[in-house]
């Protein structure tokens, strides 16, 4: 048996005014996610447990059975395994935003979606005047930060406080001091800096200092051959969630186009999906868009990329007849432009049947498989 598993990362929301009080789920034209609850069954999913922040981190490592109260360390050690980054025993990795803060105030975590060259720019200038740390350029804005003899620190994701001011956010405890130092002299490199001139001279938003967070060290996660006894694979244009499946012993597969943004290629993926579910047992598609949408508040973009994740879908469904899944991670209400914590609908096709008739927050709630824990989603499936 094949196994295929769609996550459209942060796709859950809440009913909207604008939307006649509907979500985007609800309100999107899904005939392929619908049809997999019409010929499968729903249920609603705890994807983060007691006493964790609402992360992609922590809901992914929940959706692939590593309870993140025995494994989860950080998100920056599970980028820096994406990016093939070694980590010594001692070492401890942050994620690294290239951001915007405007009189104080987080503008923009993401800088306006900055280019990875601009990025890569920046921080080879910020690295060579702060000797004491290394910076691994990742993918736009997303990039790395590594402390050797690391402490950790008290920090907190720059997309949770965008709109509000920055001074009681900023890196405490432990490697709080260098932390903070490495965003003060980004913030003196980045104001003078010819990727910024060009870019205002653009229009476009302007970089103005980096944001670490996440920090953790090397984590230990059993393969997930051994663990489920199935080969698995991973798709994803975020290095978070690579990173993921390179600690599990997952093969990671690169699709040409997948820019873990508004504009990936999704028919990209749904062909390089069908290809890998020839060797694979299992594969774990992620589209990063709805989540994007999401921290933009923008509700148009957030429908059109559920839109386009259900057209990638419905590709990969004319020639995979095997069980198919399809959930978010986590909600990322648009109002609110950040992560929540509240159970997300999943629909599976290929093992039992319920009566629900479409893919959706409100219908998921009356499915068969009820509310259960993330971790217990793919022994239910393998099942």
């Amino acid at each position: 048996m094949k196994y295929l598993l769609v996550l459209g990362d942060g796709m859950a929301d809440e009913p909207l005014t604008e939307l006649g009080g509907m979500t985007p789920l609800e309100y999107a034209d899904t005939p392929n996610m619908d049809r997999i609850a019409q010929e499968g069954a729903c249920g609603m999913l705890h994807t983060i447990p007691d006493g964790f922040e609402p992360g992609s981190d922590i809901a992914n490592l929940s959706v692939l059975g590593y309870d993140p109260r025995h494994y989860y360390t950080g998100r920056g050690p599970l980028e820096a395994m994406s990016m093939e980054v070694p980590l010594r025993d001692d070492d401890v990795a942050y994620r690294c935003n290239i951001s915007t803060v405007v009189n104080g105030t987080m503008a923009d975590f993401s800088a306006g979606h900055i280019s990875t060259s601009e990025s890569h720019d920046l921080l080879e200038a910020l690295s060579r005047e702060v000797p004491e740390v290394f910076f691994r350029e990742g993918i736009s804005y997303r990039n790395l930060l590594v402390i050797n003899n690391g402490k950790g620190a008290e920090t907190t994701p720059p997309h949770d406080i965008v709109g509000q001011n920055i001074d009681p956010f900023l890196p405490s405890g432990g490697d709080g001091d260098i932390l903070r130092h490495c965003i003060d002299e980004s913030t003196r490199v980045f104001r003078g800096h010819p990727v910024n001139k060009v870019r205002i001279s653009a229009g476009k938003t302007p970089a103005t200092q980096i944001w670490p967070w996440s920090g953790g060290k090397r984590p230990a996660l059993p393969l997930f051959r051994d663990k489920y006894h199935k080969n698995g694979g991973m798709i994803s244009a975020v290095d978070l969630l690579n990173g993921i499946a390179r600690c599990a012993g997952m093969e990671v597969i690169h699709v040409p186009g997948a820019t873990g943004y508004l504009d990936t290629d999704y028919h990209a993926k749904a062909r390089y999906a069908i290809e890998a579910l020839r060797q694979l047992d299992f594969l774990y598609l992620h589209v990063e868009a709805p989540d994007e949408a999401g921290h933009l508040g923008s509700i148009n973009e957030k429908v059109t990329a559920i839109e386009r994740v259900d057209e990638m879908l419905g590709i990969i469904m004319e020639e995979f007849t095997g069980v198919i899944a399809v959930l978010p991670d986590h909600p990322t209400p648009a109002r609110l432009k950040t992560h929540t914590r509240d159970p997300v609908p999943f629909a599976v096709r290929g093992l039992k049947k319920d009566n629900t008739k479409r893919y959706s927050e409100r219908e998921a709630q009356s499915g068969m498989y009820g509310t259960i824990n993330a971790i217990d989603l793919l022994p239910l499936l393998f099942s």
